[in-house]
């Protein structure tokens, strides 16, 4: 049965990429929206709030449903939701009376699909059974790996849409859309087979909400999500914005030059600690980026030349890679009987970073006049935190 597990892994990884294609798709066609459906730029930028809207509160109801109809059921329901939402997306803003609206109904389904993936995937992942000695690096690493795809998902999406919109024509972005969706309609299936592992042991029970509400040890790692989310899209967000006005680039040119390597340093990072894992201790590598993190967020808003600046915001890519990963494995060590709450609650503060940390920066920049260096400087809050939160894990550790 072991061997089995490794097409279920296989399936979380191509979870990831779904996750990544219903995230990064739709803000590719956003210009082209508001041309051809006259909608406002204002109502256009909502869709992104919205998404993650939906995911953040799918991410809490979660704790109160996933259990009870289980692992399997929520998996194929969450990639057949995202399917559906994909594909909605080319029938609805033509179907009714307000395209908006449809293109607003179709990026809720597939948000909750989303919502559902960012909580199901990772403690599928860590209850697979190990096949090495070293379990607990074998898991770190599977982590680490698996929360790459995200980022070569990312990478793919943008570089394939690209392609797709040169040859094709972007007027024929629906026949993309449709061929993306094949991919998680082909993953539910899949996921409907393979075999999927108790995240608790057997005779052991789940930690309530309440009981993680009462631990010190939690409430660390939790503020660690949060900020893991913030250090990853404070700079990633604001990444292409910052190239074109810097060096005076195309969009095209400074969506490449920013998210894109960006996404591509990041996910080697995560591939990096995949692979020699097991030589390297988790929490040093996590400290160590953080400390990097640090630098490069100083880089990008001190450096005095926008060339360096750049670079630096891609390092940051580089050190951010193993901060969501590796919280989340230091939580399944340190409270193995989290369960699905424990997960879900973490996945609730990493989206809350990730829209948190470019909001602070965005609030920050314009206040003083559109200084995105000025709003970077501020945001370098967060990966201080999350090294002190490092810090201090391992204090309470010691204490329990």
């Amino acid at each position: 049965m072991k061997n089995q597990y490794h097409k279920t892994i296989t399936a979380c990884f191509l979870g990831y990429i779904v996750q990544a294609i219903i995230v990064n798709f739709a803000p590719l066609l956003f210009l082209f929206f508001q041309r051809t459906y006259g909608i406002p730029l204002s109502q256009i930028t909502l869709l992104v709030t919205f998404n993650f809207g939906i995911q953040l509160l799918v991410d809490f109801l979660s704790v109160g449903f996933v259990d009870k109809i289980g692992y399997r059921v929520s998996l194929v329901a969450a990639h057949i939701l995202s399917a559906a939402g994909l594909i909605l997306l080319t029938i609805l803003p033509d179907v009714l009376p307000s395209p908006f609206a449809g293109i607003l109904i179709a990026v809720m389904i597939y948000a909750v699909g989303g919502g559902l993936l960012e909580v199901l995937v990772s403690p599928v992942v860590e209850s697979c059974p190990s096949d090495t000695m070293e379990e607990e690096h074998s898991k770190e690493k599977a982590m680490s790996m698996l929360h790459s795809f995200y980022c070569w998902g990312h990478a793919g999406v943008v570089l394939l849409s690209t392609l797709f919109f040169r040859a094709a024509g972007i007027e024929n972005w629906k026949i993309l859309a449709v061929i993306w969706a094949l991919i998680p309609i082909g993953n539910a299936l899949l996921f409907a087979k393979v075999p999927i592992a108790p995240l608790i042991k057997e005779g052991e029970t789940g930690l309530g909400l309440k009981e993680l509400f009462r631990m010190k040890l939690f409430w660390i790692l939790l503020i660690m999500m949060v900020c893991a989310g913030a250090s990853e899209q404070a700079v990633s967000q604001w990444a292409s914005t910052f190239a074109e006005k810097g060096l005076g680039i195309s969009k095209t040119a400074g969506d490449l030059a920013g998210p894109l390597a960006f996404a591509v340093l990041m996910g080697t990072s995560r591939v990096f600690y995949g692979k020699y894992g097991d030589k390297i201790h988790l929490e040093r590598f996590m400290v160590c980026s953080s400390c990097l993190c640090i630098l490069s967020y100083l880089g990008i808003s001190l450096l005095p030349l926008p060339q360096l600046s750049l670079i630096a915001c891609a390092v940051c890519g580089l050190s951010v890679g193993i901060m969501w990963p590796g919280t989340f494995s230091k939580a399944a060590a340190a409270l193995p009987r989290g369960g699905t709450a424990m997960f879900a609650l973490l996945a609730l503060g990493g989206d809350v970073g990730c829209s948190g940390g470019p909001t602070l920066v965005g609030m920050v920049s314009g206040a003083l006049g559109d200084n995105l260096k000025m709003g970077v400087l501020t945001g370098t809050v967060f990966p201080v935190l999350l090294l002190i939160g490092i810090l201090l894990c391992r204090k309470v550790k010691r204490e329990c």
